[in-house]
């Protein structure tokens, strides 16, 4: 059944015809803390408190915990790179991880405030859903969400769930430029979830549709995450050529024609266009 799906996948024209058609919970504060997590966090706290290094009973006495639990979240946060182990005789010290974290932060938080505006006038214009996406690792997420501004509304916060990369335009739009090797990571790392009829669950489908977004220019989701949407994105590119991030807009399948399908596709394109024309090289990357 699924060699027959895939056949019918592949050698199907309709998802051709269309990218060549288109080419012309609130909860109460205060609740329980996760104990490791809170004392990994005092141990950080303690080690950036401290102008040098600390042994490991100083640190133990210091974050008020036995040195045995300490050796282990310490050698944990050793591992993962957040502290730096120079010796027995020398201790332990904040590595440069936390930095890169908040100076990621910082860049995310720019990226969004130089995207939104243009965004938001594509929002405006089309009345429809849209989002900005990253790839973080091999998670997409949603940066901005803006809601359609007429009837069905869609809500799209269900479009940050885990691994729904391959079954999004957002997601696929930037799949699409990646290095062959980066690629496959993503896909090991996500799998390829069916979330209806429409879903592509094989790697050849899949390279066969970025093969397709890459010839349009625009990457599309019909029915693929839910059967109700259809989406189209497009990659958005700094000055140097490098992917910075996608944008998408979600419509509902009734009012998807033919001439809509287009007219959003061609949108999405303009304003992904107008963003790389503006984007300085390395800023956000």
């Amino acid at each position: 059944m699924e060699a027959v799906k895939e056949q019918a996948w592949r050698d199907g024209q309709f998802r051709q015809n269309q990218y060549a058609m288109s080419s012309k919970v609130t909860g109460k504060s205060g609740g329980k803390s996760i104990q490791s997590v809170d004392r990994a966090l005092s141990i950080l706290e303690a080690l950036s408190l401290s102008n040098t290094p600390l042994m490991l009973n100083e640190i133990a006495k210091l974050v008020g915990i036995n040195l045995s639990t300490c050796h282990h979240l310490v050698s944990t946060l050793v591992k993962r790179g957040y502290v730096v182990y120079a010796g027995r005789s020398s201790g332990y010290s904040l590595s440069s991880g936390l930095e890169a974290i908040a100076q990621r932060s910082a860049r995310d938080f720019n990226l969004v405030k130089f995207v939104r505006p243009k965004l938001q006038e594509l929002n405006a214009n089309l009345r429809e859903a849209a989002q900005m996406c990253v790839l973080r690792g091999s998670a997409l997420v949603a940066q901005i969400m803006l809601a359609s501004h007429i009837k069905p509304q869609l809500d799209l916060r269900d479009n940050t769930k885990p691994h729904t990369v391959h079954a999004l335009a957002a997601g696929k739009a930037i799949l699409a430029w990646l290095p062959e090797a980066q690629l496959a990571r993503v896909v090991a790392d996500n799998g390829l979830a069916s979330f209806t009829d429409n879903t592509i669950t094989t790697l050849s489908a899949l390279i066969e549709e970025l093969r397709l977004v890459r010839r349009a220019g625009f990457a599309m989701d019909d029915g693929e995450f839910r059967a109700d949407m259809v989406g189209y994105g497009a990659v958005v590119r700094d000055m140097s050529g490098a992917i910075v991030c996608s944008i998408a807009v979600t419509i509902p399948r009734s009012r998807a024609s033919d001439a809509y399908r287009t007219h959003v596709a061609h949108a999405v394109v303009d304003c992904a266009r107008e963003l790389s024309g503006r984007m300085p090289a390395g800023c956000f990357v």
